[in-house]
């Protein structure tokens, strides 16, 4: 007997759908992200603004726009931002590694943990408007702080930190730590709690210290976190803007100390001078990129040794 000739079988295209379901994201990114980081760039080269009623421009002026940045206090705006989120994340994340840690150690056995990484959370919360507020209030010449200063005999008058350079960036620092080491913390113990125990077992059989395994097993283990972090702060910190433009009025005093690049591109922005906008944008898009690559060859560099 002859055999049956075979049938071909019908497949679905699974792949098709995949595209499908991705496509929406990516229409999405085109018209809300690419195209206008585009029109940035394109405009970052024209001189282009409103004087009054009149609109100057789009006239084509090359690298103009990029000279008059670095001709003006640029570098200064840049160097404050950089300080001020130094000032947060430095305290932020030595505070959350040591929260993570214990919270995930065993042979603490804290109680009521639950509790203790609600109330670390919360500050996250908060708007920043609101926080910023709250701290104009309390750290003002004739506030709760400066009454509690003076009143314990640290200060014989009240410290006046929003007209001192340092005592605003510091505050500045402050809050940004205060809002955002919760997050970092619930972060890196979701790192730690991914380690297998059977290494700190180990160590622990071996004879080394708390201080021996947190440094040679901890640490080498949640580096991708900890990139991680250190790269979505270090951008955050870049668009530093809600916290200073409240806390200073907007004018980053005193003497421009806590203008951020944001500070300065919304007053671009503000004045309708779009090709100088644009070529804010650009230099900080170019100097986050720059900055991230640093960091992750740097931390990482150990990981592509193996």
């Amino acid at each position: 007997m002859q055999a049956p000739a075979n049938k071909k079988k019908s497949r679905v295209s699974y792949a098709k759908w995949g595209y499908i379901f991705i496509a929406p994201f990516f229409v999405t990114f085109l018209i809300f992200q690419l195209i206008p980081l585009g029109q940035t760039i394109y405009y970052s080269f024209f001189e282009y603004y409103r004087s009054g009623l009149k609109i100057i421009g789009p006239k084509f002026v090359g690298l103009a726009n990029y000279a008059k940045l670095f001709q003006a206090d640029l570098l200064s705006y840049f160097s404050n931002t950089m300080i001020m989120w130094l000032i947060g994340f430095i305290p932020q994340i030595i505070v959350s590694l040591l929260l993570a840690v214990w919270f995930t150690d065993n042979r603490l056995k804290l109680r009521f943990q639950p509790f203790f990484k609600t109330v670390i959370y919360m500050p996250n919360l908060i708007m920043a408007s609101a926080f910023s507020m709250l701290f104009f209030a309390l750290f003002s010449d004739n506030g709760p702080v400066n009454s509690a200063l003076v009143n314990a005999g640290i200060f014989g008058e009240p410290f006046r930190f929003l007209s001192n350079v340092w005592g605003t960036r510091g505050l500045v620092g402050l809050m940004n730590f205060l809002m955002w080491f919760g997050n970092t913390t619930i972060l890196l113990m979701a790192a730690v709690m991914g380690i297998d125990l059977s290494l700190f077992e180990a160590a622990e059989i071996d004879g080394c210290t708390p201080s021996q395994t947190f440094w040679q097993i901890t640490m080498p283990l949640i580096r991708p976190i900890l990139i991680y972090v250190l790269i979505t702060s270090l951008i955050g910190g870049l668009q530093m803007f809600d916290v200073p433009q409240v806390l200073t009025n907007g004018k980053g005093s005193p003497n421009r100390c806590a203008t951020t690049m944001v500070m300065y591109l919304n007053n671009h922005l503000y004045s309708k001078n779009f090709g100088m906008a644009g070529a804010v944008s650009v230099i900080m898009f170019i100097v986050c990129a720059i900055l991230c690559v640093v960091v992750t060859k740097t931390l990482d560099k150990d990981d592509r040794k193996v």
